[in-house]
Parts: structure tokens; sequence; C-alpha cells
């Protein structure tokens, strides 16, 4: 996913070859790595108590070496958001494909977003409703990436056949509002699986 960042500043170090101390999934490029991690760091921290010398420790870089990478922690934070609605996106998406009537492809969606949101939290910084005031100048293209998914979201919901009374934009905002506080109760290893989850939200929602 593209993304829109600062002038960039002239690079400065080399790479390195150190592992990341954050675990990160495999298979993932030094770029990507440490997008990962800082995606933690922010999700564990917050960003303004993260700095670029924290995720170059993390990441196993030396500081300098950072900005081969990239020019700033805010053009860090537009990869980490950009990179959460991307997996999220394509997680529904193919979640909607396996098809079925309305009600049955909202589960399909509420599955699939649980857990793209509760396996890849240090993404999913893009799920809270406010953004660093240092980075306001990226916040048109944070609501262009947001507003993309739920236009999916709004597509399924638009699909039900919901009472005339009932306001359909609220029922979305409660329908999200309601998976991605997941994040804040969730233990790996419980009884419910994030699939699980999801599908009982639908159930819960569903009017009689």
């Amino acid at each position: 996913m593209a993304v829109m960042a600062k002038e960039a500043r002239r690079r400065v170090g080399r790479p390195s070859h150190r592992q990341p101390k954050i675990a990160v999934p495999p298979g993932l490029d030094r770029r990507e790595q440490i997008v990962a991690v800082a995606g933690s760091l922010f999700a564990e921290k917050g960003y303004n108590r993260t700095s670029m010398r924290d995720i170059a420790e993390a990441a196993g870089l030396l500081s300098g070496s950072l900005y081969y990478y990239f020019s700033s922690k805010e053009e860090l934070f537009v990869e980490v958001h950009g990179t959460g609605m991307k997996i999220l996106t394509q997680a529904t998406r193919a979640a909607l494909e396996q098809g079925g009537d309305p009600w049955t492809r909202l589960g399909h969606l509420a599955a699939a977003h649980c857990r793209a949101v509760l396996e890849n939290q240090g993404f999913m910084i893009m799920v809270f409703p406010e953004f660093p005031e240092e980075i306001n100048e990226f916040h048109a293209e944070f609501v262009r990436q947001r507003d993309e998914y739920e236009r999916i979201v709004s597509d399924t919901i638009g699909a039900l056949d919901l009472p005339p009374d009932l306001d359909a934009g609220l029922y979305k905002l409660q329908f999200l509002g309601a998976l991605n506080w997941s994040q804040t109760w969730y233990r790996a290893g419980g009884r419910s699986t994030p699939e699980d989850i999801g599908h009982h939200f639908v159930r819960m929602l569903r009017p009689r």
C-alpha cells in the first residue's frame, strides 16, 4: 500500500543483520519486520512514548540504520496503519467469498474481522478513534483507508433484512465497536476462538 509521507529526509546508516528483539511473523523482509516491531511498540507504549531509538533497538538495528528504511516516526506510523487496514480488508473480502445468505455473510465478515484484529494487534492501531496530533497532516489518508474498509461492512449490513426503523449506520458503528473492543479482554487459548466471538456478536445483534 502506498504511503503518503513527508518529503523524504536523506537516508543515513545502512541495513543491519541483527535479529529483531520482538518476535515477528516468519517470512518478512527487513522493512516489514520494522513495521511489525513498530506496530507492537505503538500498541504497547503508545505513539508519543515510542521513539525511533526504541524501534531501532527492538528491531535489532543501530539507531542510525533505521533511517535507511524510514525517514521519520510519522512515516512509520502511516505504514503501520496502512498495513493493518490491508490485513483487515483482505481477510474480510476473502471471508465474504464463502457466500451464503446476508446474515451468514455478516457472520463470515465478523469472524474474519475478529481473527485479523486479535491475531495482529500490533497493526490494529486503526481501530482507535483518535490519532496522535503530531501526524494530523496524514488524517485525510487515515480516513480514506478506514472508509474503504467500512464500505465493505456497510454493503454487507445493507443487504440484511433489518427492521425499517433500525438505523443501519448506528448498527454498523455498534457492530464494529463490539468487534474491536474484544482486544481489551480477549486472551488466546480461552474457550472461545476469534471466529466464535465474531459469530456470537452477530447472533446478539440480529433482531428477533
